[in-house]
C-alpha cells in the first residue's frame, strides 16, 4: 500500500536557507511538488515543454513576462506560467513559495548558468 503523509510547510522551510535552489517535498501525477525562497532578481527564461505554477506562501513576489504587463503576486496567490512563456521572477524581499512542475522540468528553463540546479529531497 502507498504511503500517505502530511507535509509541514513551515518545517521544510526551516531546512534550508539558499535562494533560488528548489526542494523536492512531493511527487503528483508524474510532477514534483518544490518548495523554494527567492530573493533578488533570476534569469530571463522560458520552458519549452513544461507548464509552472508558482504558489506564494510568504512576501511577494514579482513575475516579469516579455511584451506582457508584470504579474504582482502575494502570499496566497500563485499563477501558472504557459510553456514557452519567457518570464523573470523577482523577490524584492525572501520569498517562500510552493512550485508544482514535470519531473523533467530545469529551473531555468532554456538558459544554462550558474543558476541552473538539480532539485533535491528534504
Amino acid at each position: 500500500m502507498p504511503m500517505v503523509s502530511k507535509v509541514n510547510l513551515a518545517r521544510k522551510f526551516g531546512l534550508f536557507r539558499e535562494s533560488w535552489k528548489p526542494k523536492i517535498v512531493g511527487e503528483l501525477n508524474g510532477s514534483y511538488v518544490k518548495v523554494a525562497k527567492l530573493k533578488g532578481e533570476f534569469v530571463w527564461h522560458h520552458h519549452k515543454k513544461e507548464d509552472e505554477l508558482f504558489l506564494v506562501t510568504k512576501g511577494r513576489l514579482t513575475i516579469r513576462l516579455r511584451g506582457r504587463p508584470d504579474i504582482h503576486l502575494r502570499r496566497g496567490e500563485f499563477v501558472i506560467i504557459p510553456k514557452g512563456v519567457e518570464h523573470k521572477p523577482v523577490a524584492e524581499e525572501e520569498v517562500q513559495l510552493v512550485l508544482m512542475e514535470p519531473k523533467t522540468t530545469v529551473n531555468t528553463g532554456n538558459v544554462r548558468n550558474v543558476r541552473t540546479t538539480q532539485a533535491e529531497w528534504i
